[in-house]
């Protein structure tokens, strides 16, 4: 299974996610609630603890490789994210094909594709190019790092935000899978499928770096008109 890696950007630093982000997971998720309608977030000290036992536990199965999101200007923890649904194409074919089991070693198997999810921040962290920029690490990391061919997302059909904020970034709809499962309202939802493959993550790439430069632009020339 993939190793815990930290990724660092301008904004943002990703950090395997440990015991010790328990309290200031805590403090994140408790910031402004209204905000979490779609993705489950801990609320309390204990919550975080247990979720983060879950996503470690997780971790160790080799399901998913989890991170503590990292405001770079003052090192506070904003949120979590993490890869998931990892899946190995590696060695000999088998039929029925058993997902989510590397050939070979599984302590140095690197996945053939995965998914980014569970993805959460604080409300102060939303808008911010934060998200968008952790996104990119971690794009960068599976492509550029694993060699992965696809990259998935997925999001409630009812999350109009987070569908746009992945429209925007380059991500393909793949359609809706109705009925697909139960939300956290406790309605039955329907569920978006995004994806980027391997031939598309150049293009996706420029996208995001494009965004990402016009928004520091954006804030250089706030501070600018801002008298002293």
């Amino acid at each position: 299974m993939p190793v815990p890696v930290h990724l660092a950007g301008r904004t943002v630093r990703l950090e395997p996610l440990a015991p010790h982000h328990t309290e200031a997971l805590a403090v994140a998720g408790a910031e402004d609630r209204t905000t979490y309608a779609f993705t489950p977030v801990p609320h309390g000290v204990q919550a975080s603890h247990e979720y983060i036992d879950r996503a470690l536990a997780d971790q160790a199965a080799g399901r998913s490789l989890p991170f503590a999101v990292v405001r770079a200007t003052d090192g506070r923890v904003v949120g979590s994210t993490r890869f998931l649904e990892l899946d190995y194409w590696q060695g000999p074919l088998v039929w029925p094909a058993v997902p989510g089991v590397p050939f070979g070693d599984p302590a140095t198997a690197i996945p053939d594709a995965a998914e980014i999810g569970n993805t959460w921040l604080s409300p102060g962290a939303q808008g911010t190019g934060i998200n968008t920029e952790a996104k990119l690490l971690m794009l960068r990391h599976a492509f550029e790092t694993w060699g992965v061919r696809r990259i998935s997302l997925r999001a409630d059909a009812r999350n109009g935000r987070s569908r746009a904020a992945m429209e925007r970034l380059g991500f393909t709809c793949e359609g809706v899978r109705r009925a697909h499962s139960r939300g956290l309202d406790g309605a039955v939802r329907s569920t978006a499928f995004y994806s980027i493959l391997d031939e598309e993550w150049p293009a996706v790439r420029s996208i995001i770096e494009l965004r990402l430069s016009a928004g520091a632009q954006r804030k250089r020339r706030r501070k600018t008109l801002i008298p002293a």
